[in-house]
């Protein structure tokens, strides 16, 4: 197959109906989720620092996912990604996490865990296409031995020994930059002023 008949395929793949509706309704109810959330929210000081700190490691997870992917150059199989296909929303749910801890609210918390699960397993499929008609056998081999979500730690799951290339790559801060992740800590800690302004108000007028 041709480049150019490879770069249909995934054009055609990208505008497919599942993947816009999928992606368009996730940003269109993310914000009002948001705001859901932030009303049912009744944060406390000791649930904002633990929330905080759960947070702080799904940044870190994000992070370290960034600086090993390069977005329609190559597929990613080292560093996070040899744990895990999906460490970038592996990242992003342990960071929404931190915020069902921080809000201390059943409801928040459970408005945030439906919506999570509901709208990113059907993305990460939906990513999953567009990767296995970019990379064919390659994506094919890859996920055949690294999890779709969970990573695996132990040693019956241990992953392949990664080839004298795979082991030449290392986290980048330039790609780091290059994805703009930055934007998730600038996005975290705004979030999080805003839990942290619930507080104040249910502290101050009692609602």
């Amino acid at each position: 197959m041709t480049q150019t008949q490879q770069a249909d395929r995934v054009t055609t793949a990208n505008q497919s109906q599942p993947r816009k509706f999928w992606m368009r309704w996730r940003v269109r109810l993310g914000y009002p989720m948001a705001i859901v959330y932030w009303l049912f929210a009744a944060p406390t000081w000791r649930s904002i620092a633990y929330g905080t700190i759960v947070a702080v490691v799904g940044l870190m997870v994000r992070a370290a996912a960034a600086g090993f992917l390069r977005k329609d150059r190559e597929l990613a199989v080292t560093g996070p990604y040899s744990l895990t296909r999906n460490p970038l929303y592996l990242g992003s749910a342990i960071l929404a996490t931190g915020f069902v801890v921080a809000g201390h609210s059943w409801i928040a918390g459970l408005l945030v865990s439906a919506y999570f699960a509901i709208f990113y397993y059907a993305v990460m499929r939906n990513e999953e296409d567009d990767l296995r008609l970019r990379f064919g056998a390659e994506f094919d081999a890859y996920a055949a031995r690294v999890p779709l979500f969970f990573p695996k730690f132990f040693a019956g799951n241990a992953p392949a020994a990664p080839t004298a290339h795979e082991s030449d790559e290392a986290f980048s801060w330039a790609q780091y930059r290059r994805n703009r992740e930055y934007r998730a800590l600038l996005g975290t800690i705004g979030a999080m002023g805003m839990v942290w302004l619930r507080m104040w108000i249910r502290a101050r007028f009692g609602y």
